[in-house]
């Protein structure tokens, strides 16, 4: 045993009952190797009003249930004191809190004291630990440890990508795991001549076995697969447990714990296991469907090598007879997660997520957590507890970000006027903040004041001075050249507004919300006046975004100085208008983003009235000319492929002055001719199980419907695509069964697109008179 200093980051976090007491445990990557930190005699604790504590104390000893209950320093929001219940075991906890719940508010009661131990010292992945360490079998041992923040430490993590394959059932056919140098798969079945990285095993038990000894082996920090939380490791869990055995695949040879509540919980010792779909997610990427096989696609250009939707009917059929195609399937899923994982980077943004917010490494999502995590600390330091949700009893919604009337055409030259980080820096500006609220309402002379009541103090707060230090932390990050900490820190900054306006979230309160959504609407009204005052016409606005319509004579340069003079011109006009009325620093920040020559806004469909969050616009990037599109039926995933490419080519067309009606009579004639029937496809996913459609049946599940009525072996599920054409027998899987309706395709899919055009009727008369157009 040596008295050791070590710097590490958290893999994973565990709070246990030793002998009747409470017992953290955190597992920490370090330089030197994986090291265990035990911390014992923690107390777990919850809070209480101070009128309350006598009907605690007589609830609590009337069940002989020991506690220890001291007056603290804090304060609830409405000022009355509060008292701190401590428990030697989170047992006694959870007793307490079914004893007092029905009867008593209990505040901050679901944090788990595993996470409150680090939240509360600031530890957010990085850390020092200093204790007694001591030599096991593959790890140290950290005792009487002590634990502070390492905001820079950044781990060096070894990473195993896991893929099981199963019967509907959940009986394991194999299981294949793939590392940087190495890759293996687990089958069931005797022994074949075959490729080295295949292992053959008798029965469940042994692919178990082998299991537990290849991760041991292995020995990886990160576990990552796609789904591999809800799915993977919660089937490996269940068949261990029906076959009576320990899946071991912990450091300290401590068996796997699944965790189920309101989201899915996998904790093995000294590892973190990370899911693909919640960290593609959680990073903004967008896909039309994160399937594997189509993320793959996308990321890395090639795919699974079972694509068809009876996937499932296939795996089986390989297991039975074809064993050696099934484990080269396997294998295959896990090399493309691994792939796309290292392509995108997704480990380095689980690591900087965790940085930022103090989270699990795999805890994905829990935006509302990520900001408890954040405030709470801060709010303690000022002396007051979290609310409970909806103590102030307000409930109306928050309007959402300002969109403007639009003012539909063809314009040559329009400019893009973009506000920086709009609500991060709206909360900057007018102190916008839980705590503020509270200290605001109750002095309002020197607040600054908000919507639908809210009030916010000049001096006491901590969310703005937060997101000063998330900004000036990413503008490091992009000096650092660290694109996934800067992802990180725009995301959490973002995710602010939505918290505060998430029921779900105790720090909830609408005038928070629309505080910052309300400011957001005068924002953009105000600019758009400033910016007309300028001489300017403003055809549209969204949430953070302005349109300017410059004159069509001039050339891009002019555009361009206009747009910094007015992007100038607004930021100063900002200055002096949040000086002059709230006697505040403004940090609204106006970029001029982009110049669109030329730029085209759609009528509603049917109506002369301007559309909204829909627009097509011409920009030029390395001399070249590129069409960008906002909410067209080019990208969008419910139009087919011949309406996607016939929009890009007929605005190619129009942008430069060329003939639509000759772009049109020849998608027309090859659709009618049937040359394009590939480029017929509509695809949409299945929101609910077939059965569970009983009014206004869309075209897909019908499609479905007949399928699996013609192919009894065929069943669509739940979140499966539905691939069909349109007959003139209706929505139909099968191509063969009867005709393409073409007509339907001209109607439904080119005419609506066509019809965006100004002067699209002489197009339409033209078409009509050549026969090749019906109504």
């Amino acid at each position: 045993m040596t008295q050791a200093v070590y710097p590490g980051f958290i893999l994973s976090r565990q709070q246990n009952n030793h002998k009747g007491q409470l017992q953290l445990c955190y597992w920490l990557k370090t330089d030197q190797g994986v090291c265990k930190v035990i911390i014992k005699d923690e107390s777990t604790l919850f809070f209480i009003r101070a009128g309350d504590i006598t009907q605690a104390n007589n609830i609590l000893q009337e069940h002989k249930l020991p506690t220890d209950i001291r007056q603290v320093t804090l304060r609830h929001f409405d000022t009355e004191r509060m008292y701190a219940c401590y428990f030697k075991s989170s047992h006694q906890q959870f007793l307490a809190k079914q004893l007092l719940k029905p009867t008593i508010p209990l505040y901050e009661e679901d944090i788990r004291h595993c996470d409150r131990f680090l939240m509360e010292r600031f530890i957010r992945g990085g850390a020092w630990v200093k204790g007694i360490s001591t030599h096991k079998d593959g790890y140290a041992e950290v005792t009487n440890a002590q634990l502070k923040s390492n905001e820079h430490y950044i781990p060096k993590l070894s990473v195993l990508s896991l893929d099981i394959e199963c019967s509907g059932d959940g009986v394991l056919f194999s299981v294949g795991l793939v590392t940087a140098k190495t890759q293996w798969v687990v089958i069931i079945g005797e022994p074949q001549k075959s490729a080295e990285y295949i292992e053959w095993v008798e029965d469940e038990v042994a692919l178990l076995v082998t299991l537990m000894a290849k991760v041991k082996s292995l020995d990886p920090d990160i576990i990552i697969g796609w789904n591999i939380i809800e799915f993977d490791c919660v089937v490996l869990a269940e068949r261990a447990n029906a076959l009576g055995i320990d899946l071991v695949l912990g450091r300290d040879q401590e068996p796997i714990h699944i965790y189920k509540g309101n989201y899915v919980r996998v904790l093995i010792s000294g590892r973190a296991v990370i899911d693909g779909i919640d960290t593609l997610k959680n990073a903004t990427y967008h896909f039309a469907s994160f399937r594997l096989s189509e993320v793959s696609q996308q990321v890395l250009g090639r795919g699974k090598l079972i694509e068809q939707n009876d996937r499932l009917e296939e795996i089986v059929r390989q297991f039975n007879e074809d064993k050696q195609s099934l484990a080269e399937y396997n294998i295959q899923d896990c090399r493309l997660v691994l792939e796309i994982f290292n392509k995108l980077k997704l480990l380095d943004f689980a690591v900087a997520r965790t940085r930022l917010t103090g989270l699990e490494l795999e805890r994905m999502g829990g935006s509302v957590a990520a900001f408890t995590n954040l405030y709470l600390p801060l709010l303690h330091r000022s002396g007051y507890v979290a609310p409970n949700l909806g103590e102030h009893g307000l409930s109306f919604d928050s309007p959402g970000g300002y969109v403007m009337e639009s003012t539909p055409g063809l314009f040559k030259n329009v400019i893009v006027l973009d506000f920086k980080s709009l609500y991060p820096s709206i909360i900057r500006t007018f102190l916008i903040d839980p705590l503020g609220l509270i200290k605001g309402l109750a002095n309002p002379y020197d607040a600054v004041s908000g919507f639908n009541g809210g009030a916010f103090s000049r001096s006491e707060h901590h969310l703005p001075d937060l997101v000063d230090r998330l900004l000036l932390a990413r503008q490091q990050a992009k000096a650092d050249s660290d694109p996934m900490l800067s992802q990180a820190i725009k995301i959490i900054m973002n995710s602010f507004y939505g918290v505060l306006g998430s029921t779900g979230c105790r720090f909830y309160d609408p005038r928070l919300a629309s505080s910052i959504t309300l400011r957001g609407h005068e924002i953009m009204q105000q600019t758009k006046v400033w910016i007309e005052e300028q001489g300017y016409d403003v055809i549209y606005g969204d949430t953070d975004s302005t349109f300017v319509c410059l004159p069509p004579a001039w050339n891009a340069s002019r555009c361009n100085e206009v747009g910094k003079h007015l992007t100038d011109f607004i930021n100063n006009a900002w200055q002096a208008y949040c000086a002059e009325h709230f006697n505040l620093q403004s940090y609204l920040e106006i970029e001029f983003e982009t110049h669109y020559s030329p730029f085209f806004l759609p009528t509603l469909r049917g109506e002369q009235k301007g559309s909204k969050k829909r627009y097509v616009g011409q920009v030029e990037r390395e001399g070249k000319q590129e069409l960008i599109y906002k909410g067209m039926e080019t990208v969008r995933s419910d139009w087919t492929k011949v309406a996607q490419n016939y929009q890009r080519d007929l605005f190619t067309a129009f942008f430069q002055n060329r003939d639509v009606l000759q772009i049109t009579e020849r998608y027309v004639n090859r659709i009618k001719s049937g040359e394009v029937d590939d480029l017929l496809l509509y695809s949409k996913r299945l929101g609910r199980e077939v059965e569970m459609y009983t009014k206004n049946i869309p075209p897909h599940v019908k499609a479905a419907r007949i399928h699996m009525m013609r192919n009894p072996s065929v069943k669509y599920r739940k979140g499966q695509k539905v691939t069909y054409v349109m007959t003139v027998g209706g929505p139909s899987v099968d191509f063969l069964i009867s005709p393409i309706d073409y007509e339907h395709y001209v109607n439904k899919q080119i005419y609506p697109i066509l019809r965006m055009l100004p002067g699209c009727d002489d197009v339409f008369f033209r078409l009509t008179a050549q026969g090749g157009f019906s109504f």
